[in-house]
């Protein structure tokens, strides 16, 4: 894990949660600035992933390695899932489901950070 995706991933998450709240009170669906911001999400949160898990093909290990895993595959899984039901809801509220997995994306990140930096590592 590094501090400076980190950073970059909670920066990304939280202006795609506005972008999706702004488009529910504005009684849009999303647009492709919601995909894109998505998409941007999703390449950081990977990016996040193969370092942290070359990390612990080196050896380096949190204390709790499945829970430190669930959450990684959680956090890579969500902004897909998010964008995809996004696109399948018909109302006003896609934003807002795009905006609950991106929020959640945000918050997921520095707990994965917590766990990496439990040890040390």
């Amino acid at each position: 894990m590094t501090a400076a995706l980190v950073v970059a991933v909670t920066v990304t998450a939280v202006l795609l949660t506005l972008a999706g709240i702004a488009s529910t009170l504005a009684r849009r669906r999303i647009g492709l600035l919601h995909l894109v911001g998505a998409a941007l999400l999703e390449v950081l949160l990977l990016v996040q992933a193969v370092v942290a898990v070359v990390r612990l093909a080196q050896g380096e290990t949190p204390a709790d390695t499945p829970t430190f895993l669930g959450y990684l595959a959680g956090a890579v899984l969500l902004p897909i899932a998010g964008a995809l039901w996004a696109r399948t809801e018909p109302t006003r509220w896609a934003g807002t489901v795009l905006a609950v997995a991106a929020g959640t994306v945000g918050v997921m990140v520095w707990r994965l950070q917590q766990l990496w930096e439990a040890t040390g590592g």
